[in-house]
């Protein structure tokens, strides 16, 4: 597949000499960076979409799921379409092209380009923001469960949405105005390490606390194998979670370091020729997302065998 529209500045620094690209590419096989099939893109896409429409239905559907948690989950199913129609309608505007199907003006061709990394930014932003709050959301109803519906009141989650969705069109629009701006990379950069550090904190917290209560319980009985298998079920969990927000946005947030801090590295350039695998990475983020913090809701699983056999 041909070079990606979103993000496209990122993939080929500005502050990188054709030079040293060209060499550090010639020196080296996997410097050549990884083909990857347009069909890859449209299928992941759409399966992302479908997947995260689902949640959205069901969410809206049930009655008994219109709660801030729930909310939270509603907003991160959004945000993670937003990545799939980006994707699907940047790679078929490409294909239409590539094929003479469809011929565009250049400055048409822009003003997409720019509209489409728009939508990848601000998705990018409000994704990670809403991971971020579901992990607060579940620590306020861990650690002060009683008092849980006086503090993430319907209003406090209304305000909290409305926030972040204003903060990723906004911070998208000035990355697209300051592309060019290491500072901008910066901010993108010391956000993701924030919200990687929030959730390592908050959840790590709730698997201790959950621990003590298991081994409490395990004296109690006298039943340390239980104990024990609860325990590694959680670590597990744990595991899954952070693991999966690791893998699939750290390259990517790696990627945008080596542009600020070596760029023309031959390594750096190397790794920059890999970008379109770690949007892949994303994509997958936004297919996995609703396995981990939608399909596990009984109460939202039954609800969805009854969108799908559409008994609106």
């Amino acid at each position: 597949m041909s070079t990606l529209a979103p993000l496209r500045l990122l993939r080929e620094p500005w502050n990188a000499s054709e030079g040293n690209q060209s060499n550090a590419g010639a020196g080296s096989a996997w410097c050549q960076g990884l083909n990857i099939p347009s069909e890859l893109f449209l299928t992941l896409g759409l399966v992302s979409l479908v997947e995260n429409l689902l949640v959205v239905a069901a969410i809206l559907k049930n009655r008994n799921l219109h709660s801030p948690t729930y909310y939270f989950i509603c907003c991160l199913a959004v945000s993670d379409m937003l990545v799939s129609v980006s994707n699907l309608a940047e790679t078929l505007f490409m294909l239409l092209m590539e094929h003479g199907v469809l011929v565009v003006h250049t400055s048409i061709v822009r003003h997409m380009d720019n509209v489409i990394d728009m939508l990848i930014c601000s998705s990018v932003v409000s994704s990670l923001s809403f991971l971020g709050v579901i992990a607060v959301d579940r620590y306020i109803t861990i650690f002060y469960a009683l008092r849980y519906h006086s503090i993430m009141t319907l209003q406090r989650a209304v305000v909290t949405m409305a926030s972040i969705w204003l903060t990723s069109t906004i911070s998208s629009t000035v990355f697209i105005t300051y592309c060019r701006n290491n500072a901008i990379l910066l901010c993108l950069i010391g956000f993701f390490l924030f919200m990687l550090v929030l959730m390592l904190v908050l959840y790590i917290h709730m698997f201790a606390l959950a621990r003590h209560h298991l081994r409490s319980i395990s004296r109690q009985q006298k039943q340390p194998t239980v104990y024990h298998n609860s325990s590694l079920k959680g670590a597990v969990t744990l595991t899954i979670l952070l693991g999966v927000f690791f893998i699939c946005w750290g390259p990517f947030f790696f990627h945008l370091i080596l542009i600020v801090t070596c760029p023309t590295n031959p390594f750096c350039t190397c790794f920059f020729s890999y970008f379109n695998l770690f949007l892949i990475l994303i994509i997958c983020n936004s297919v996995i997302d609703p396995l981990i913090y939608a399909f596990r809701s009984q109460e939202l699983r039954r609800t969805l065998q009854e969108v799908v056999r559409c008994s609106w």
